[in-house]
């Protein structure tokens, strides 16, 4: 009986490791796909996951089922997937608020770079400012002016979410002060807007649609570097307030570790659903834009992310209780 030197044995076992990951993309996915998602039914997290679980359903004659798994702002269910087999059978919808908590949170038990493989980013969302139709600013070069006279108060969904953080953004780029107010979400904040409770806000275009075709809120510009198709005519806001953009977005992670084949197929088949007439119709009304980025594009922008709100949130000095 023959011996195998050490470092020969190692070369082999990596070797099949690499032949058994390419065979089981060839036919992969051969069982069910269990897609969390960190937030609670009906959301955009939600609605997305399910419209894009349904066409790979369709591709790969495999159920993909969504998981909704909410709590502590979407890092309970990054936690529990960070911990999952790295096997290709457990992806999660990812979106701005995980790349937020990495510095909003002083303890959390995954790490978003180390932890998660990035696989397609599916959509982008820019907010929109909106101010409560009383106030007779009709653009943000008006608002700025009546900002120096009177007391500004803005509503947000919450301590530190996005619609909080690019309002501070916006104030210290525009060089005024605001009261924050924080809801429990987004709707009762747009609530307390429409009643004049508040002064304005960042709102999601979905949310605030409603409410500036009825001319009870006026749109002032919008966070992403081009106008909405939603609201033509609406200007970004870095055109008046240098400097200033950001956009909320959605995608899907893996646990690192996943192979590279598999991230590849889950990648190539989702931009392809993303394509579909029917799902870009779908994301429309809900105020998304498909973008379909690369993971390797997608590891870039969650990395310069992150650094952007690392920034905003050490800046002003924002704590979660």
């Amino acid at each position: 009986m023959h011996s195998t030197r050490p470092g020969v044995a190692a070369a082999l076992v990596l070797l099949a490791a690499i032949l058994a990951g390419t065979a089981g993309a060839a036919d992969y996915p051969t069982r069910p796909i269990r897609y969390i998602v960190a937030f609670a039914p009906g959301g955009i997290n939600d609605i997305l996951a399910r419209l894009v679980g349904q066409k790979l359903n369709e591709a790969w004659g495999q159920a993909v089922i969504v998981d909704n798994r909410p709590g502590a702002g979407g890092n309970l269910a990054a936690g529990m997937v960070a911990k999952s087999t790295p096997d290709g059978y457990t992806f999660m919808n990812i979106s701005t608020a995980h790349t937020i908590s990495q510095t909003l949170y002083s303890r959390l038990d995954y790490s978003l770079e180390r932890d998660l493989t990035p696989v397609v980013v599916l959509a982008n969302s820019p907010l929109i400012m909106v101010i409560y139709a009383g106030i007779p600013a009709k653009n943000l070069a008006e608002l700025t002016d009546w900002a120096r006279k009177n007391r500004l108060i803005y509503a947000s969904g919450g301590v530190g979410v996005i619609s909080h953080l690019s309002m501070e953004m916006f104030k210290v780029a525009a060089k005024i002060d605001a009261t924050h107010v924080p809801y429990k979400g987004e709707g009762p904040g747009l609530a307390s807007l429409v009643a004049g409770d508040i002064t304005f806000m960042m709102a999601n275009v979905a949310g605030a649609m409603v409410h500036i075709n009825s001319g009870r809120l006026r749109a002032l510009g919008v966070t992403s570097r081009d106008e909405t198709p939603q609201l033509p005519g609406v200007p970004p806001i870095g055109k008046t307030v240098r400097g200033f953009e950001n956009s909320g977005w959605f995608g899907i992670v893996a646990p690192t570790g996943t192979p590279k084949q598999v991230v590849d197929k889950v990648y190539r088949d989702t931009k392809q659903a993303l394509g579909d007439t029917h799902v870009k119709a779908r994301l429309y009304a809900q105020g998304l834009f498909p973008v379909a980025n690369t993971p390797a594009e997608m590891a870039k922008a969650m990395k310069d992310e992150t650094a952007l709100w690392r920034t905003v949130v050490r800046e002003r000095n924002i704590h979660v209780k």
